[in-house]
């Protein structure tokens, strides 16, 4: 039959969402060519952690499985891939370990490792829910600040512990500078793209799992456990696979994170962190993949550009004028902004993206 007019390529191309995202999507390829590497690190740090904003996302907004320990298992990762393929060596009286594995399969063991770690918490998140999950998820937090502080040997204690850098295909993700188009390449530029390719098939994926049949089970168990056990769904099975693949994510974001600031330091994996990612997803949107995306990029980018432009902030001035420090006001300014977006977009920040989710002004039900 022949198609209707309006519904082949020509008409995907001009919806609004259809050109945001292909417009996005080229910015992101070429930002390697002019950015310097302050903002390539920038967008690598929101990459990564739009990768583990999507894993709690998928447990918590999906699922409604509050967890505070998401900072335990990005360190499980981070900590795994240096072990897997770092070298055994002396660093500030430690004896480090490390089995020299090659880079690219201690990265994928490190997202194993962190699945095996929430596959052995899975059990307890299969019975527990609410604000009893989160406390006993918050008590991770407390056992990995103890042992990443006193397991020398595997973590470096205070110190932490350099990352070894990735190589694949046998390209080496280092600041050995390969020259793109008259541009040097270097370890910003090389990882830019391999961060790119994992949050693209990271979002994927979990978009796949979302819009088929686990994805409405998931939203059955939020919604309704009771009634989605009555209906044949195995509550218990679900809600610990969704605590692996969320720790699987998280991960996955552990390994890029310790990629990027080439040293893992014990106390960035604190309580703090699990917070921030908690503020992601409800800032961007619980239970979408693009709500994770967005408010991934927000929470880890504004502090950010607030502190780089600080100097030029209102209200500004030189200490002792009576002024706000630059540092002050990049503050106040980031939390006047996290307020605004709870406040006025309730629904998210993905509310504001074409065909974004609505909400009817009568039942103030999403649409």
């Amino acid at each position: 039959m022949p198609r209707a007019p309006g519904t082949g390529l020509t008409a995907r191309l001009r919806r609004p969402r259809t050109c945001l995202w292909a417009v996005g999507s080229v910015l992101l390829l070429a930002f390697p060519f002019y950015l310097d590497r302050f903002w390539l690190q920038a967008g690598l740090f929101a990459m990564a952690a739009a990768i583990g904003a999507i894993g709690l996302n998928l447990l918590t907004g999906a699922t409604g499985q509050l967890s505070m320990g998401h900072a335990f298992f990005l360190a499980v990762g981070a900590y795994g891939y240096c072990v897997l393929a770092g070298e055994s060596s002396t660093s500030k009286g430690h004896e480090l370990t490390g089995l020299g594995l090659p880079s690219w399969l201690a990265a994928v063991l490190a997202v194993l490792l962190a699945g095996f770690a929430g596959g052995l918490f899975s059990p307890i998140a299969g019975r527990l829910r609410g604000a009893y999950l989160g406390i006993a998820t918050l008590a991770l937090i407390f056992i990995g600040q103890h042992v990443l502080f006193n397991a020398g040997s595997l973590t470096g204690g205070f110190n932490g512990r350099a990352v070894p850098s990735l190589s694949l295909f046998g390209l080496d993700f280092d600041d050995t500078e390969v020259v793109v188009a008259a541009v040097p390449f270097q370890s910003a530029e090389k990882l830019w793209y391999a961060a790119l390719l994992a949050l693209l098939l990271s979002g994927l994926f979990a978009r796949g799992v979302l819009r088929g049949r686990p994805g409405r089970a998931l939203n059955a168990i939020r919604d309704h456990r009771i009634a989605a056990g009555v209906m044949g769904v195995p509550v218990a099975r679900y809600r610990a696979g969704v605590f692996v693949l969320s720790s699987m994510y998280a991960g996955l974001a552990g390994v890029l994170l310790a990629l990027v600031f080439q040293r893992t330091v014990p106390e960035y994996f604190g309580m703090v962190l699990s917070l921030e990612y908690l503020a992601m997803i409800v800032i961007g949107g619980l239970g979408t993949v693009a709500g994770a995306v967005v408010g991934a990029a927000f929470v880890s980018l504004l502090p950010q550009v607030l502190t780089h432009y600080s100097d030029s902030l209102p209200l500004v001035s030189a200490p002792g004028t009576g002024g706000l420090a630059p540092g002050e006001a990049s503050r106040y300014l980031y939390g006047a902004a996290v307020v605004a977006a709870v406040l006025f977009l309730p629904g998210g920040l993905t509310r504001l993206l074409p065909g974004g989710p609505t909400r009817s002004k009568k039942s103030g039900e999403k649409k």
